[in-house]
């Protein structure tokens, strides 16, 4: 309570506060405003039967599933990032920009990926409405207005962008994230709502252990998103005129976690993309779509299959991401030309073999906590054998995320402050 009535005393802090409040609830009222011609109900029949929209709906900040005007939301952007990313894995000069030009080349690939967002925008606002008219959920839209909704779409995608960039301007979180966290913590109500409905005194048990349950995951994945392992790093003394420089220590912290919830999100990714092939298969032929779509059905239906890999497709991911985002020879150089080496280990390819070797082990726990986070729901369904009691690891993963970078900037913003 100290803390929160010292934020709201510093002025400046309380006014960066409600600037972001009150963008994320703009943003909410653009989310619940329909494009015209929908069917409500035949819509939320819909996403009930198809778990890739609910996933989607969550990238989106929970405007999906009413075909708001921001419907897309920040998902084409994040999909924008991915590929952005994965391209520094083909193109070296991209990885040279991304790694090498520091802030300059960082805002060069953030304006090269939102220039991407915007022919991904139209393209999934125009893929999905052609997949929701052929299910007859909306009014098969004429050319004219196929143009105005898509034209629409990319712009609430824009839209949507542009608040997340004025929420990080205000230094107290990240923006697409806090959109992202709005559109799930939405969903909490209705939720509670499904719980009650049901509840049955016969399974008071198996809501205190779904209860235990939750709060021991919220702990692992504090734990797991704050840890880090820890590597010496000492810097040489250099004399330049009638000064000594360096002859410190330090660290270089290591994140368990390295790859935060990308693998999750691409894991999901390619679980579901037979289903939208099969469901898009429908649009040219029928019979074809319908027999794809109850393969399908049947995989997903099959939770221990589908968990195993689940659980593999994570676990493999959280490798294949940490490898790019941490460049061991990179980092190895930096450290060389800044004139810190870490104690026993030679500077150079020595340097980055150690931070190699140290990653892969370190990477092993954090993918190995992924991919439980990731089949907890399928446990806990099988455990206490109530489907309405569900669990997303994607959802918690970035509430809790989010919610420990936002503490901890308005914290340093506190400090700062304090310290003036």
């Amino acid at each position: 309570m100290e803390k929160i009535i010292t934020i709201f005393k510093l002025k400046d802090l309380r006014k960066k506060i409600l600037i972001v409040l009150g963008i994320i609830i703009a943003y909410r009222l653009l989310s619940v405003i329909p494009i015209p011609k929908v069917d409500i109900i035949k819509l939320q029949e819909f996403f009930s039967q198809n778990q890739i929209f609910g996933f989607l709906n969550l990238l989106s900040g929970g405007g999906l599933d009413n075909l708001s005007i921001v419907m897309l939301g920040v998902g084409p952007y994040i999909t924008a990032t991915i590929i952005m990313q994965l391209l520094t894995i083909v193109f070296p000069r991209i990885k040279e920009i991304y790694y090498e030009e520091g802030a300059r080349g960082q805002a060069k690939f953030n304006q090269w990926a939102r220039m991407l967002t915007v022919p991904l925008a139209a393209l999934q606002g125009y893929g999905f409405l052609s997949l929701l008219a052929s299910q007859g959920v909306i009014d098969k839209p004429t050319g004219l207005e196929a143009i105005l909704n898509i034209v629409v779409i990319v712009t609430g995608s824009m839209l949507a962008l542009w608040f997340g960039e004025l929420i990080s301007e205000q230094k107290i979180g990240n923006g697409v994230s806090l959109i992202i966290l709005a559109g799930i913590l939405s969903q909490l109500p209705n939720a509670f709502r499904q719980a009650i409905l049901i509840y049955d005194s016969s399974l008071l048990l198996s809501y205190i252990l779904f209860i235990a349950i939750f709060l021991l995951i919220i702990l692992g994945v504090v734990y797991l998103n704050e840890g880090e392992r820890k590597i010496p790093v000492t810097y040489a003394r250099r004399v330049r005129g009638m000064k000594m420089y360096g002859g410190v220590q330090s660290y270089l912290p290591l994140k368990v976690n390295q790859a935060g919830m990308i693998p999750l999100i691409f894991a999901i990714s390619v679980l579901l993309f037979p289903q939208f092939i099969a469901q898009t298969t429908m649009i040219f032929s029928k019979d074809l779509g319908l027999k794809l779509v109850d393969l399908v059905n049947k995989f997903l239906a099959n939770q221990l299959l589908y968990g195993i890999v689940y659980f593999i497709l994570v676990f493999a991911f959280t490798y294949f991401y940490s490898a790019i985002t941490f460049n061991p020879e990179e980092i190895a150089k930096n450290l060389q030309r800044s004139g810190g080496f870490v104690p026993g280990i030679r500077p150079g390819e020595n340097t980055s073999q150690f931070f190699s070797k140290l990653m892969n082990k370190t990477t092993f726990f954090g993918a190995l906590f992924l991919g439980l986070v990731a089949v907890i729901p399928l446990i806990i369904q099988r455990i206490t054998g109530i489907s309405a009691l569900h669990i997303s690891g994607t959802s918690l993963l970035i509430v809790v995320a989010v919610i420990l970078d936002t503490v901890r900037q308005i914290n340093s913003q506190v400090t700062m402050r304090e310290y003036e």
